[in-house]
């Protein structure tokens, strides 16, 4: 039968099922009949009649009243959901406010001060001295985005034109130049100017230095001449200004800093016994950055001991200064360290201090472009949450025939390494107490030499097993069992007294 105990695990015992055999190929129904004693399990209600045949097909009341509770699940969660949509603004809000005013104990997602693509998250207002713009109105104009910028270049031609087109139509005016047309005897002051039309042609023709040779001045307007010197000087002027800010806009190093890309996280593993941050820098154009230069700050706001509380203060992080490291020949993507020391801020941070921690990393590339010999700079970020503690960057740098071949394919992709959980602080101090359980171990014992080789002449069949004095046997050059489990434990962490130690 299709209806299988898999679908029923345990049948209730006043459940009867009788069938009525039939032929082959025909159809079988199933009826059920429940006793109506109370908290007996009834099919029929449930099921309603089954309809079996010989082949196995999928029972459809089955699939029905999956369909049914499934629709009933999806109808209950709508409606717990619709109030839920009412309020959600005012919630998040409120979550919000409590943030601000530190209320809230809950993490929330810090705010960048840099975004992964360079751009610094701050905005200026309340700004009263709007003059200042105006006296560096170049930098001013370099700064504005391509549409205000185009604006500009547009309008300071037009304007000068139709400013001084407007004087020539207006010197034509006052002359008489437009009542004496048609008079071949009249002298004008600009030939063939008979209207604004034509005065707006002469004054782009004169600014632009076209000079088509129908419009031109006589010698009989002195004003004019006065007027067409200094149209054509402000014209150059405004030809050299507008240019240059767009050579200045289009060539901007800042374009260059687009091909110059970070690894999306940071890590922090074991390089050389020694925890370091680590976080991966490549340029991606074959032209190279000269001179090309590495910083690192720490964001993160700090309370002073007199309680004054700095907002975003910034420490600078060690990327190799004192050994020169931060010079880079950026030809091939290289791996940044930062060396967690006594003088790092993350000296004593854990991984699970990491995962409390709320600040922010800001890397800054600083160089000057080969193409232009301008200075160029590109800047990325990474918060706490970016950090991947116990990681190591892949490898991306491959022998090929006759040069070597960079795959960017791996160049955000990292991989898990073995890693103490504890602060380079932890790790230092286990460090330090096993070259000194080493070290008095070994100038204790070798006054005791003699006396212990007698002792063990004595002894043969004591072999490793303590003297008369309780004291462990000692040999030069070799470490006891003692001292292995000692070292071991020091270098996983943990925090262990050392009997050789407390004995001396």
């Amino acid at each position: 039968m299709a209806l299988e105990n898999s679908v029923f695990p345990a049948r209730p015992d006043s459940l009867s099922l009788p069938v009525d055999e039939k032929g082959e190929g025909e159809k079988v129904e199933v009826a059920t009949e429940a006793t109506a004693s109370p908290g007996v399990f009834n099919l029929s209600e449930e099921l309603g009649p089954v309809v079996t045949t010989d082949t196995e097909l999928p029972p459809p009341p089955l699939v029905k009243v999956k369909r049914s509770f499934q629709a009933k699940l999806a109808e209950r969660e709508a409606q717990a959901n619709e109030p839920r949509k009412k309020t959600q603004g005012p919630e998040k809000e409120k979550e919000k406010e409590r943030g601000r005013f530190g209320w809230g104990r809950t993490r929330r997602k810090r705010q960048r001060y840099v975004e992964k693509n360079g751009r610094c998250n701050v905005q200026h207002g309340n700004m009263r001295e709007h003059y200042r713009y105006l006296t560096d109105i170049f930098t001013t104009l370099v700064d504005l985005n391509w549409r205000c910028s185009l604006f500009v270049f547009v309008m300071a031609y037009a304007v000068t034109w139709l400013f001084f087109g407007a004087i020539w139509y207006l010197i034509a005016y006052c002359r008489g130049d437009l009542d004496h047309l048609e008079d071949e005897t009249w002298t004008p002051c600009v030939n063939n100017v008979n209207g604004f039309i034509s005065a707006f042609l002469f004054s782009i023709e004169t600014e632009t230095t076209i000079g088509y040779g129908h419009r031109v001045i006589t010698d009989q307007c002195p004003v004019g001449t006065m007027l067409l010197l200094l149209q054509a000087i402000l014209g150059s002027m405004v030809n050299a200004f507008m240019v240059g800010c767009m050579f200045v806009k289009i060539s901007q190093p800042n374009k260059r800093a687009e091909t110059l890309v970070f690894s999306k996280h940071a890590v922090i593993s074991l390089r050389d016994d020694k925890l370091c941050l680590m976080f991966r820098v490549g340029d991606l154009r074959s032209s190279h950055i000269v001179g090309a230069n590495m910083r690192a700050k720490l964001i993160k706001s700090k309370q002073t001991q007199e309680g004054e509380f700095i907002p975003l203060d910034q420490t600078d992080i060690s990327v190799g200064f004192e050994t020169g490291d931060d010079r880079l020949f950026l030809v091939s993507p290289l791996v940044i360290s930062h060396e967690i020391d006594m003088h790092s801020p993350f000296w004593d941070m854990s991984q699970a201090q990491l995962e409390k921690e709320d600040f922010e990393i800001v890397v800054i590339l600083e160089g000057m472009v080969e193409a232009t010999g301008m200075t160029c700079q590109a800047r990325s970020s990474y918060l706490a949450e970016e950090v991947m503690w116990g990681h190591r960057f892949s490898p991306m740098m491959l022998l090929a025939k006759g040069f070597f071949d960079i795959d960017y394919g791996a160049f955000h992709h990292t991989f898990e390494v073995d890693t103490p959980s504890v602060s380079a602080r932890e790790l230092s101090l286990a460090a330090a107490r096993l070259d000194a359980h080493l070290y008095w171990s070994i100038s204790s014992r070798l006054d005791e030499e003699p006396t212990l080789t007698n002792q063990a002449a004595k002894q043969p069949d004591s072999g490793s097993a303590n003297s008369k004095g309780g004291e462990p046997t000692f040999i030069v050059g070799e470490m006891t069992d003692i001292q292995e489990q000692t070292g071991l434990g020091e270098l996983n962490g943990s925090v262990a007294t050392d009997q050789s130690e407390s004995e001396a």
